[in-house]
């Protein structure tokens, strides 16, 4: 059975991914087991729109990424590996550190925060957004 601490490891190495695009994301929850990240963009119902957050779950440890959501065809060429760890349309969940899947959720993670911005729903350098 895998610990909590293995847990702690694994929800460390999954909110740097989050982490290293906070700078243009709110932060809505940071805390030991619980990190959540929305873009500051407002939608017609005046929410923000959710962006990923990672927690720490009693079996596993959740990634959800909006944008693959959002965006399907973001996932169409991601491996077979990471697939299997896929539940619904955005979550990913791991029980240990996968250096390899890690490093591609890594990669997924910067091709969805680009379609976020493609797309208007992150400010661009003049503080706006795109107009939709």
């Amino acid at each position: 059975m895998t610990s909590n601490t293995d847990f702690q490891s694994v929800f460390d190495e999954l909110k740097l991914i989050l982490a290293s695009y906070a700078d243009s994301l709110e932060i809505v929850q940071d805390e030991a087991r619980d990190f959540h990240v929305n873009t500051k963009y407002r939608m017609k119902n005046g929410k923000p729109m959710y962006f990923g957050s990672v927690k720490i779950n009693k079996n596993y440890v959740s990634f959800h990424l909006m944008p693959v959501y959002v965006f399907p065809l973001l996932i169409d060429n991601m491996s077979p590996e990471l697939k299997k760890r896929m539940q619904g349309k955005s979550c990913f969940n791991f029980k240990s550190v996968d250096v390899k899947l890690f490093s591609e959720l890594r990669e997924l993670t910067g091709r969805g925060y680009a379609q976020y911005k493609e797309s208007g729903y992150l400010q661009n350098d003049k503080g706006k957004y795109k107009a939709l």
